[in-house]
């Protein structure tokens, strides 16, 4: 993977039939990230046993959450930085390539459904667009400024805030979309499993789970995936809960669009309004299934 030459470079100063120094630098970068080397412990993982091989990938899990545990506090201040952009009238980005864009993608994709929050408020952007969901776009993760163009195209803005997500901390479209949320004054947070790496570098907050090596050398989909997924979590529901999406641990601004939400939509007011499910169901019915307006009625009439 080759990083863009620097702003302002001439075509006429690379060599196009040498790798420049900056390539040369950041494979040697990627071939030292701790995402990239070999776990002893996995060295005959072709030779395990089916159940010897799952209890090896269920332990190194345990890695992944423990590297979690380790970054809390970092994930505490990215929830107030959130909290503040939307709170503020701001969006939330989550940007990044692969596995780590999916992972942003499919969080932001949880919020409106659980939390009613408009679909525009929390964003996923991966690299490739839509298709890359599905099947790997070849080089996509290499384009450094198709970051700035997708941000750039969503109005990126002061009082907005961009997550980029990497696991070796060096993806070009991850360091493009720092790179485009800094210049326009946008609140920058990195998702990285590399500390130390140009993404952490160049984040205002760095979260950077340091899961090491892999179980299937260099397959980030594995714990740094998951580590992801958890920071992922963490950052969505905190901040979801500060801004007043959740009652007690209730969804109460859920959008009830199936049979199995509608019903616990009834639990939620019976038990949240101190009323049977018979009234919680006629209340959400006059309110066309709006949880929030039900509660407010059923605490009105109290």
């Amino acid at each position: 993977m080759s990083h863009p030459p620097p702003r302002g470079a001439r075509d006429s100063d690379v060599d196009a039939d040498a790798p420049s120094s900056t390539a040369c630098g950041v494979e040697a970068a990627l071939r030292e990230a701790p995402t990239e080397q070999l776990l002893a412990s996995a060295r005959h993982l072709d030779r395990l046993s089916v159940e010897d091989a799952l209890a090896l990938i269920h332990r190194e899990d345990g890695v992944a959450h423990r590297a979690v545990g380790a970054v809390l506090p970092r994930i505490a201040e990215a929830v107030d930085v959130l909290v503040c952009a939307i709170g503020g009238g701001g969006r939330w980005f989550n940007v990044g390539a692969g596995t780590s864009g999916r992972l942003g993608v499919l969080d932001a994709a949880e919020i409106p459904p659980t939390f009613g929050m408009p679909h525009q408020v929390v964003q996923g952007v991966i690299a490739g667009g839509d298709r890359a969901l599905r099947r790997a776009i070849e080089g996509a993760e290499d384009d450094f400024d198709a970051a700035r163009l997708a941000l750039q195209e969503r109005g990126l803005g002061l009082g907005d805030a961009v997550v980029a997500i990497s696991a070796s901390g060096h993806t070009p479209f991850a360091l493009g979309a720092i790179e485009c949320a800094t210049e326009v004054g946008a609140r920058t947070i990195a998702i990285t499993n590399v500390p130390g790496s140009p993404l952490a570098e160049m984040a205002e907050i760095a979260i950077a789970p340091n899961t090491g090596a892999e179980v299937v050398a260099g397959s980030t989909r594995m714990k740094a995936g998951l580590s992801q997924k958890m920071v992922l979590a963490m950052l969505s529901t905190a901040v979801m809960v500060q801004l007043g999406r959740v009652e007690g641990n209730l969804m109460t601004h859920m959008a009830p669009v199936s049979q199995k939400l509608s019903s616990r939509s009834v639990r939620i007011v019976a038990t949240l309004a101190e009323i049977d499910e018979a009234e919680a169901r006629a209340l959400l019915d006059r309110h066309g299934g709006e949880l929030e307006a039900a509660l407010r009625a059923a605490r009105a009439r109290r």
